[in-house]
């Protein structure tokens, strides 16, 4: 089985978007480089709603290429979805998308592209794991994110930590009680304007 991932980029405060979901400068080490993220045949990958192809610095782009390449499947909630429109049918990486929301795909939605709606967190996994194989799960941070860590379904947690400080939003671990414990970080890269960390989840 793939091994699943939660991620998000993050703010130092541990916040992914402020009350309006705005993400500020967030996202600004995707396009603040000069390494294209590229895939097999040179694919480049394309962020929809942003119009931008993602150029990142040289220390960050072999870490996300990889990353982005070894997704087979994505898990997010309802809220994100109706955010970002599904990306319009396609994911930045990856070629299955799960949604969990207890609401049906939009009628006449993209009916070409791999999303599928469940209303459990649980179903939402093992769907994701038919679908992705061997290769890995990514699950979006935030509530729906935190509910399936809480579930104890994740295995790694991996954070694009940007060096802003929010104060308040919408936070990496959603609303989770009590503590949990990660492994050191197996993952500390330094980009610009970015620090990429991954930890394993100790069982």
């Amino acid at each position: 089985m793939g091994t699943v991932i939660m991620h998000n980029v993050v703010s130092v405060d541990g916040f992914i978007a402020d009350e309006n979901d705005g993400v500020g400068p967030l996202h600004d080490w995707y396009f603040n480089g000069d390494v294209p993220i590229t895939g097999g045949g040179d694919r480049q990958y394309d962020h929809s709603g942003v119009g931008s192809r993602f150029k990142v610095s040289k220390a960050s782009a072999g870490y996300v290429r990889s990353t982005w390449e070894a997704i087979g499947a994505t898990v997010m909630g309802r809220h994100l979805f109706d955010l970002v429109n599904g990306w319009d049918g396609q994911p930045p990486a990856g070629d299955h998308v799960v949604v969990v929301s207890h609401r049906p795909k939009p009628e006449g939605w993209h009916p070409e592209a791999s999303y599928h709606f469940v209303d459990d967190v649980t179903a939402a996994i093992d769907k994701a794991r038919a679908l992705a194989g061997e290769r890995t799960i990514a699950v979006n941070a935030g509530e729906v994110g935190s509910q399936i860590f809480a579930a104890g379904l994740v295995d790694e947690v991996a954070m694009d930590v940007v060096p802003v400080v929010f104060g308040s939003g919408k936070r990496y671990f959603g609303g989770i009680d009590g503590q949990r414990l990660l492994a050191d970080p197996h993952v500390v890269i330094q980009g610009e304007g970015v620090l990429h960390l991954r930890f394993k989840v100790r069982r």
